[in-house]
């Protein structure tokens, strides 16, 4: 049976995720210990306002994240459907990227992840700021057709920054840049029957507002050590195999520069699923706080049995399915 895991992605933590996973499996309690005190304390008692900065959010949810996919790992171990299943590939929605790539391999210790994600959050905030410490931008989520997105877009920049940057199912396309770009875009898409609806972020990532955070996390990830990953995973910025294009050479500088320009480039979550389809995929598991790239996929390709992992009840309910399916 083929399955895709797909992680989650900046947007959906809440206060007290993982805490349910950290009290009943041994495998999530390693993940959160390792992360220390503040990033647990955070995931299981932070408040909305706290869990929104991006600096916090991005190493509570990739903690979370590998918290779930430990304890799903050591569930379908326990039940005998490893030799059941195939994962045929791994994706991650932005954030959820590094996740997949700490799953399959190429980010070779959790704690090397959560160090990256937090400095890479700490510059995607200080990217998104202006001299007074005030945010420059943000998202708003454009629900329609894809064309009629784009058509807004292009009326609304002028001399802005406004790019569509998620394109994440037929009917949702999520839009970035500054305030008042997004203004007029908000007016151009009403006028094509497109409802934007704002996003509560605190800027707008994978834009052009995004460079020099990408120019500063190229540094960092090109000292991580980065190894080709022993999974398929598919990239955010070309929706195809990661590795696609290496023709040899350093494996680190050529991961390190997709991942660079991943935090200031579209991701192409659409394509991404329909390769999934492509690859013959029967379930696609969403690892990590909430449920959104499951909706993704019931939008873009229904006939995929979509489930999601990030509590007790959640990862029960997901074996339950793959047993019965395999």
């Amino acid at each position: 049976m083929k399955i895709g895991i797909v992680f989650a992605g900046q947007g959906a933590q809440y206060s007290g995720m993982g805490k349910d996973l950290y009290d009943h499996y041994p495998q999530a309690k390693e993940i959160f210990d390792m992360a220390g005190q503040q990033v647990k304390d955070w995931c299981f008692e932070g408040d909305a306002e706290t869990l929104k900065q991006t600096h916090v959010t991005q190493p509570t949810i990739y903690t979370t994240t590998m918290a779930a996919y430990q304890a799903l790992m050591g569930q379908i171990e326990e039940k005998g459907l490893a030799d059941q299943m195939e994962i045929t590939a791994m994706a991650g929605f932005s954030l959820g990227e590094y996740s997949a790539l700490t799953a399959a391999g190429a980010i070779d210790e959790i704690s090397k992840g959560i160090d990256i994600v937090s400095k890479r959050g700490t510059l995607m905030q200080q990217a998104g700021l202006d001299a007074e410490g005030n945010p420059k931008g943000g998202m708003a989520a454009g629900m329609g057709d894809r064309e009629a997105v784009l058509e807004a877009v292009c009326e609304a920049r002028e001399d802005g920054i406004l790019e569509g940057v998620n394109f994440n199912s037929p009917v949702q396309t999520v839009v970035a840049g500054d305030k008042a770009a997004l203004k007029r875009f908000r007016k151009a898409a009403k006028a094509r029957g497109v409802k934007a609806i704002p996003l509560g972020v605190s800027t707008a990532f994978h834009s052009p507002m995004m460079v020099p955070a990408a120019e500063k996390l190229k540094g960092i990830l090109l000292e991580a050590g980065l190894k080709a990953p022993e999974k398929k995973v598919y990239a955010n910025v070309t929706a195809d195999d990661m590795m696609k294009d290496f023709d040899g050479g350093d494996v680190c500088a050529y991961l390190a520069d997709l991942l660079a320009k991943q935090a200031m480039s579209p991701v192409y979550w659409e394509e991404i699923i329909r390769k999934f389809e492509a690859d013959g995929v029967k379930a696609l598991i969403e690892v990590g706080p909430g449920k959104t790239l499951s909706g993704l996929t019931k939008k873009t390709c229904p006939q995929i049995a979509a489930y999601h992992v990030e509590d007790v009840e959640t990862l029960q309910e997901t074996i339950a399915a793959l047993q019965e399916m395999a």
